[in-house]
């Protein structure tokens, strides 16, 4: 004996029919945003690539020459502090001190010999590989400086012709 399907039933199919009809269009539509291209591996990095490379090569070269330029000031930096701290040392000021004082008593003796109660008319004075040769001739005085390489310095003053 078949059953014949009531009202309700084939309703029920029905439903069922479209539920199946939508379910497929909707999996179409949501299946077409999943087509994809390709999978295609790209290296990062310039040097692989090709992509930017003299960009990548000058930032490099930027890079290490900023670094070499900051190693070389920090050393000069380092040179120079270890030459202040030479040059403040306690031996170092007395030094230049005691020649300092050296210097103004040689200076003080050829004033003398040039202006001093007895003046003399010549006389020549060695120092350090220079040499001082003064003359005095007609109210003029003629200081010559010889440096150690031979080249000379002239200077002439009149004697009585300029007062402080």
């Amino acid at each position: 004996m078949k059953l014949k399907p009531t009202f309700k039933s084939n309703k029920t199919i029905r439903n069922c029919k479209f539920c199946m009809f939508f379910w497929t269009i909707l999996i179409m539509f949501w299946s077409v945003g999943s087509i994809s291209d390709e999978m295609v591996h790209k290296f990062k990095s310039p040097s692989f690539s090709g992509i930017n490379t003299s960009s990548h090569y000058l930032t490099i070269q930027n890079q290490e020459f900023n670094r070499k330029a900051a190693l070389k000031a920090e050393i000069k930096a380092l040179q120079d502090q270890i030459e202040r701290d030479k040059e403040n040392t306690t031996l170092a000021r007395f030094i230049r001190n005691l020649e300092s004082r050296i210097y103004s008593q040689l200076s003080r003796q050829l004033v003398e010999n040039l202006f001093g109660e007895t003046p003399s008319d010549f006389g020549t004075l060695t120092l350090e590989g220079n040499t001082i040769v003064y003359k005095v001739e007609d109210g003029i005085i003629t200081l010559t400086i010889t440096d150690s390489d031979g080249n000379s310095t002239t200077i002439s003053l009149p004697v009585g012709n300029f007062t402080f």
